[in-house]
């Protein structure tokens, strides 16, 4: 029988600082906690709502982290306060629980009068799709300036990036028609001044949805997310990536972006290639690079988020294409996903495009499937 997944509240800006400790209860509450009680508090999902409506009420800025308990060395069920349930015992985790414990991230909004619902059941460390969803989804909430439901889910804006798509869209997992997804966008894009209208879609008819917003104009891209557990494998190749600041792949994101879209303006080149660092904010942003005479010729992301991680923005220069660069990339960042705890790390590729192959010669398995939509400005 696997260990339950239990939760614990804080703040964006406390998991990040708890990602840099590499664990919880060195900083932030969960370090106050630690050094007032000698414990990191937990609740299972069926408590939770208890401390989040005696700390947070009507806070839209909390988010829940899942825990796996059986990486949790000295894990003890108490009491908690007395005007909680005289049965109720919570888990409390004596010495600090490290971030590869934590096998997914969910913001935790309240209901509109302030007071929060327990939550739906967290995800346990052997399932993949819902630790994968999760995170997909949950990075773009926690970067967004502002969030708002929709019909099937939620709508994201970022400002600071208005040029991404990707930053600026409806997620949406429930049922829900094309014309409503086409409402719904243009309420919430089209009302934040986006010329864009963009939408993911996963889930129960995600297909047909995806199929009738193609029919209306939009372009549909079919994704699949494959997944792989890194492991600490040695260097098997005459090059390997470094670890580099974001800003010193800017000058290669820029002139990708230029090569793929020459009508973008200087200001959304800008954007697009400066956006990881808002997602830096909330995960463990490491950027990955390759340098030849000083100059990035490849590169890639990865995005730690406890014991899961994505591997984004792998590309080569086309001038040095041929010559094994990607796999250098991959290898190095599945050691540091290794190194740093993750257990899951995945990317989403396109069906029909040719790293699907190269991502499953590489060991990588898929495990769900959704539909990227857009229409552009």
């Amino acid at each position: 029988m696997s260990a339950p997944t239990l939760l614990h509240l804080c703040t964006p800006a406390e998991w990040r600082a708890a990602l840099a400790d590499g664990a919880l209860g060195l900083s932030g509450a969960a370090g106050r906690s630690m050094a007032e009680s000698g414990f990191v508090h937990l609740s299972t999902a069926e408590q939770v709502a208890l401390p989040a409506n005696r700390l947070f009420a009507g806070r839209d800025d909390i988010v829940l982290l899942a825990v796996d308990a059986g990486r949790i060395a000295d894990l003890r069920w108490e009491p908690g306060l007395p005007d909680d349930p005289s049965d109720m015992v919570f888990p409390h985790a004596y010495g600090p629980v490290p971030t590869g414990a934590v096998v997914g991230v969910l913001p935790f909004r309240p209901r509109p009068d302030g007071g929060f619902d327990p939550p739906g059941g967290p995800p346990a460390r052997v399932d993949a799709v819902a630790r994968r969803d999760m995170m997909s989804y949950s990075l773009l909430r926690r970067t967004a300036s502002r969030e708002e439901p929709v019909t099937g889910g939620v709508a994201v804006v970022t400002g600071a990036t208005s040029a991404s798509y990707q930053h600026n869209q409806l997620l949406l997992d429930g049922p829900v028609g094309a014309a409503q997804v086409i409402a719904d966008a243009e309420h919430v894009l089209g009302g934040a001044g986006l010329a864009h209208r963009a939408a993911t879609l996963r889930g129960v008819d995600a297909a047909a949805t995806a199929a009738e917003l193609g029919r209306h104009g939009w372009e549909v891209d079919h994704l699949v997310s494959l997944v792989t557990t890194p492991s600490a494998e040695p260097p098997r190749h005459r090059v390997h990536a470094e670890r580099a600041l974001p800003s010193e792949l800017r000058p290669f994101w820029e002139a990708s972006w230029l090569r793929a879209a020459p009508g973008l303006t200087e200001e959304q080149r800008a954007q697009l290639s400066d956006r990881h660092a808002l997602e830096d904010d909330v995960v463990d942003v490491h950027a990955m690079a390759i340098r030849e005479h000083g100059l990035v010729v490849a590169c890639c992301l990865l995005k730690i988020d406890g014991a899961t991680a994505e591997l984004d923005a792998v590309e080569t220069a086309p001038t040095h294409r041929g010559r094994g660069l990607g796999d250098a990339l991959l290898a190095s960042a599945l050691r540091q996903a290794h190194q740093a705890g993750c257990d899951l790390v995945w990317l989403d590729a396109d069906v029909a495009d040719w790293p699907r192959q190269w991502y499953g010669r590489r060991g990588f398995g898929q495990v769900g499937e959704s539909w990227f939509c857009r229409l552009p400005g």
